[in-house]
């Protein structure tokens, strides 16, 4: 009989630590819902921290719990247990127990979150060659700082997060996290128009001195171009013009002859 009670109590143990060992960790959001990602398809039971919530059986769901009436929602098709409009007190442990078909007894711990807050930015100092920005949100969250996709700047739990962006990455793509276990929310930067940094700004620019440089070469070849049809023009009119000469002459006096015969 003692032998028969130990295994019982060794079968009961392992059955505990595989159920362990299948626990599952869910996030949410306040508002939001949660779906359970293991199937009941035939019969079983959904659990949670004050007994039995829910049933399946005969392809029917069946909610004893009053609060789960409206939100929570199964699948015939799929066998997937959801939760809608997660609040924070749906927290905790849930297990779903198949006696038929496919045969689990899996464990889940479900923690609700309110929205991750939405980060603002703002331009806090300026100089020639470089400005402090400022990512906040109205309740402290983990904040990040991405240029391009490597981390800059981080905190786990901020309100504010600043960070310094240089003039010669301004061509790069900056953005502010804000993020929860459940959901983060991102806001992305122009540093151009934060920053006032632009290409038209004087400095060490390859494209603005490659535009100039361009711009400058055109401009002296149409007037070259311009220069030497002028030239050939002059020439050509100087040897077709015509020599004039003057229309009035100085009138010589008719000569006189003396009659030398007398009448």
């Amino acid at each position: 009989m003692e032998i028969h009670i130990t295994i019982i109590y060794l079968l009961a143990m392992i059955r505990f630590s595989a159920a362990e060992e299948l626990k599952n960790y869910l996030n949410g959001v306040v508002g939001g819902k949660v779906t359970f990602p293991d199937p009941l398809l035939e019969f079983g039971f959904l659990l949670g921290g004050r007994g039995n919530i829910a049933s399946v059986s005969d392809r029917k769901l069946q909610i004893f719990e009053e609060i789960y009436t409206n939100k929570l929602h199964w699948n015939r098709n799929s066998g997937l247990f959801t939760i809608t409009d997660l609040q924070k007190s749906d927290s905790g442990d849930y297990k779903i127990d198949s006696k038929r078909g496919r045969v689990f007894y899996t464990s889940y711990n479900l923690t609700v979150y309110d929205p991750a807050p939405t980060p603002a930015v703002e331009t806090l100092t300026v100089s020639s060659d470089s400005c402090w920005l400022l990512c906040s949100v109205d309740k402290a969250t983990s904040l990040l700082w991405y240029k391009d996709q490597e981390v800059q700047n981080q905190n786990s739990s901020a309100s504010s997060l600043p960070i310094t962006v240089h003039k010669e990455d301004r061509d790069s793509s900056y953005r502010c996290v804000a993020a929860n276990p459940a959901e983060n929310k991102t806001l992305h930067v122009n540093v151009k128009t934060a920053c006032g940094f632009n290409e038209t700004e004087s400095g060490d620019n390859p494209k603005q001195r490659a535009y100039l440089i361009g711009v400058g070469v055109s401009v002296l070849l149409v007037v070259l171009v311009a220069g030497a049809f002028w030239m050939i023009k002059q020439k050509y009119l100087g040897e077709k013009q015509p020599v004039r000469q003057g229309r009035h002459h100085k009138r010589g006096r008719s000569p006189v002859y003396a009659n030398s015969f007398q009448g």
